[in-house]
């Protein structure tokens, strides 16, 4: 029996059955066939709580405000009802073409997250329904070539949009449906004024999406602005984030947290895919390069790479080829230049979350700061980006804010999966004991952790402490210290160059200007492939048997042996060399060696004929 083919001619996907149980399905739900054919591709069972929630009341045409845990499948929840409106829309030839649907999303990680997820579910209707990611480095030129075709949907920054919107790329006359994901943090990413000039330049009667893992006094902001009677979608408080989450702490001195990292990682005390946080970009490459001493390979993930690589960076951490990637969460460091604090909208969680250290602020330069939070105003880690398969997150440096935390953790057991948090936290009386390694933000590390275990006991999780066994951890201690003085700051500016020289060889802007002065490219290319950053140890990377603690040589693989000495001679040949030994240091010939022993009687002036 010949199998159905497609549009597309390829075979088309069966489309999940009616369920005979009384748990809502995508069937249901009265979707288009080709959308519940991506469905099936996408091997999407039945609707996760959010989904089942919100699709059949944005169906109805309703304004929503849904709230859920991050990993739930709220994207899906807003991009299949979307999609669906405008196949009937097209289907009834309601409207000339035009961009009816608008998604605003506080990063370009995001953006490029969300428009690969669009394409995923309209993958059979590709022909009917484009759609554009405005965020892309790509030339203006080509934009502006795309948005004249008038795409069905924007995936766009709120800046990025105003800035095509100003200068007359894009039209708002026709939106018809607007989303906005992660709608508890746009407005702290500095778009306040963005928001304002696009909720102006929207018509009326525009059905919108508030979708956000958390209730906050910005969500309520933009509510006032986009919608006022939305129905609000809030799923048990059973189902947020940290439920699945296995949490520990652990009290450490600033330098133990470097023997610790390598402890976890080196005898494999974790297995999986690990998502590091630290507080800064040179706290990243540190890391890194610190790990490398060992032999443990990783990424960096932060705010100066561009776009385009921190994408690259993701996607080769998802599909497996780094086991461990280091993220910069600069956001945490900058405090509340970054986050947009004001007295009159800081809901009383917020404000008691917020922990104020008024000699960091002392000590911080207001322009450099600036600077940072600029850089970083279309960057973030602890939201949205869809890190997969995280076994473990680990909190290198302990965040600032316990809602923090609740949202990087929210990066491991997703979709139901368990999965591990281990957060280092350096005691007061501990802190600035290692000036080399450490950091302001440790300061306030008890505190932190105190307001932590107390949020996510309402929600009955616990924090538990993680205990090593420091009797035998010490003996790795002399190894930290090694790797710890090759890695100095000048071997970190180092690398940061160096990446940045990387990044411009692959620029596709400077491809024109590296062929007209081929001299420069080699240069740059020069500095990458000669000189290392950092001083190789290559014993580092070998663990001895007699360091190997019993759970350590248990959790390291088969494949990974300890020490091997070297094939000792047989006892008969030993004793026949010790004894040619002597007999040489006598005088005497030994064995059947036929060389003379005294070179001044043997040494003859005259010439060999």
């Amino acid at each position: 029996m010949k199998r159905k083919l497609d549009a597309d001619d390829a075979p088309t996907v069966e489309v999940p059955k009616q369920s005979n149980n009384d748990e809502p399905s995508f069937d249901s739900f009265g979707l288009d066939p080709r959308l519940m054919q991506a469905v099936a591709k996408s091997q999407f069972s039945t609707p996760t709580p959010v989904q089942a929630k919100v699709i059949p009341l944005a169906l109805e045409g309703k304004d929503i405000l849904a709230k859920s845990k991050t990993g739930s499948g709220k994207t899906a929840a807003y991009i299949l009802p979307t999609l669906q409106s405008i196949l009937r829309r097209k289907s009834a030839a309601l409207q000339k073409k035009s961009t009816s649907t608008l998604i605003l999303v506080p990063t370009r990680e995001l953006a490029d997250q969300v428009r690969k997820a669009f394409s995923t579910f309209s993958a059979f209707c590709a022909k009917e329904v484009k759609s554009l990611n405005l965020t892309q480095r790509v030339s203006d030129a080509v934009l502006h070539a795309v948005l004249q075709d008038s795409p069905d949907t924007i995936v766009s920054t709120p800046s990025r949009l105003m800035q095509y919107f100003n200068s007359g790329g894009v039209s708002l006359e026709n939106i018809s449906q607007l989303v906005i994901d992660e709608a508890d943090i746009v407005l702290s990413y500095g778009y306040e004024d963005d928001m304002t000039a696009i909720s102006a330049a929207l018509p009326r009667n525009v059905q919108t999406f508030l979708i956000s893992a958390t209730l906050t006094p910005e969500v309520d902001e933009l509510k006032s602005m986009f919608c006022r009677d939305a129905t609000v979608v809030k799923i048990d408080e059973k189902e947020e984030k940290g439920e699945g989450v296995t949490q520990y702490a652990v009290r450490c001195a600033e330098d133990e947290k470097f023997l610790l990292i390598f402890v976890v990682f080196k005898l494999r005390l974790v297995r999986g895919k690990a998502l590091i946080f630290v507080a800064d970009v040179d706290r990243s490459y540190r890391l890194k390069l610190y790990l490398e001493q060992f032999g443990i390979k990783s990424c960096v993930l932060n705010a100066e790479l561009p776009v385009n690589s921190r994408l690259h960076v993701v996607q080769e951490f998802n599909k497996g080829l780094y086991d461990i990637l280091i993220a910069a969460d600069d956001q945490e460091v900058l405090g509340g230049v970054v986050k947009r604090r004001r007295s009159t909208d800081v809901g009383e969680e917020e404000q008691e979350d917020e922990i104020s250290d008024e000699e960091d602020q002392q000590d911080s330069r207001p322009a450099k700061k600036a600077k940072l939070a600029n850089k970083q105003k279309d960057y973030g880690v602890s939201r949205g980006i869809d890190f997969q398969n995280v076994a473990c997150v680990v909190n290198f440096d302990l965040p600032r804010t316990s809602k923090s935390y609740t949202h990087r953790i929210g990066r491991t057991a997703r979709a139901g999966k368990a999965g591990m948090a281990l957060s280092f936290v350096v005691p007061k009386d501990l802190y600035g004991k290692h000036k080399a390694t450490s950091i302001p933000s440790a300061r306030k590390d008890e505190q932190v952790l105190e307001k932590i275990m107390a949020r996510q006991a309402k929600k009955g999780n616990e924090v538990k402490p993680y205990h090593f066994d420091m009797a035998q951890v010490d003996a790795f201690r002399y190894r930290m210290n090694d790797a710890l003085r090759a890695v100095t700051r000048a071997a970190v500016h180092e690398a940061r160059a160096r990446e940045i020289k990387q990044e411009l060889i692959k620029s596709e802007k400077l491809r024109k200007h590296f062929e007209e002065n081929p001299d420069d490219l080699r240069h740059l290319r020069h500095d990458g492939e000669h000189g290392a950053v950092v001083r190789h140890q290559s014993h580092l990377k070998h663990i001895p048997d007699y360091l190997m603690p019993a759970q350590g040589r248990k959790a390291m693989s088969t494949d990974d042996v300890g020490f091997v000495a070297l094939r000792k001679p047989d006892s008969d040949k030993r004793k026949d060399r010790k004894k040619r030994g002597s007999n040489t240091r006598r005088g005497h010939r030994g064995g059947k060696s036929k060389g003379k022993l005294d070179p001044l009687k043997s040494f003859s002036a005259k010439k060999k004929r």
